[in-house]
């Protein structure tokens, strides 16, 4: 084997993982004036491929955490015992359309977007301390759906972003929170 394949990829640079977050944030600008494009579901999921690559891409993984298991499962269950029950008090929602790509386009969002916000911006943020890296990364989130859904449901995705930012921190990784933002989108299509 050669040399190259052999070393660990390098971490990028404070530079270049800011100039990430930005792109990723112009992504998911762009994505609600895709949506009345015809091929708008395969164009949504190459966007996300590409949000979630340059979220986790070309960076050196951080060192596991010593979590054991059965706790990272635990914050889990509370994430999605938590969406469980607010999808529960919601009670019924409108109608809307529904079709074949729901569910493959909730899922690949909701991967792409812990990718991104509790990968990718959790980890520039992190040096400013965990209660600020938690704040700002749950109002990042909130903020982002705005122009998809209105006003009205920045609170309703400040919620979930405060959620999916404690299941990061508490589990050590955005794998946990993305189970849960994967569970959310398909309560959401599925009731």
């Amino acid at each position: 084997m050669s040399a190259a394949i052999d070393r660990p990829i390098p971490a990028r640079t404070p530079v270049l993982e800011w100039a990430a977050v930005g792109a990723g944030f112009a992504l998911l600008l762009v994505r609600s004036s895709v949506i009345a494009w015809p091929t708008a579901p395969l164009v949504l999921l190459g966007m996300y491929g590409a949000l979630a690559w340059m979220s986790v891409g070309g960076s050196a993984r951080p060192k596991a955490t010593a979590m054991a298991d059965p706790l990272r499962w635990g914050v889990l269950a509370v994430g999605v015992a938590a969406v469980a029950g607010a999808a529960a008090l919601a009670g019924p929602r409108p109608p809307s359309p529904v079709t074949a790509w729901a569910l493959p386009l909730g899922t690949a969002a909701a991967v792409a977007e812990e990718a991104f916000f509790r990968g990718l911006l959790y980890r520039v943020l992190s040096p400013a301390g965990a209660a600020i890296t938690v704040a700002v990364s749950a109002l990042a989130f909130a903020a982002i759906h705005v122009p998809a859904y209105g006003l009205p449901a920045f609170w309703v995705d400040l919620g979930a972003g405060v959620l999916l930012s404690w299941q990061r921190w508490a589990s050590g990784g955005w794998g946990v929170p993305a189970a849960t933002h994967v569970a959310a989108n398909l309560l959401a299509v599925m009731r």
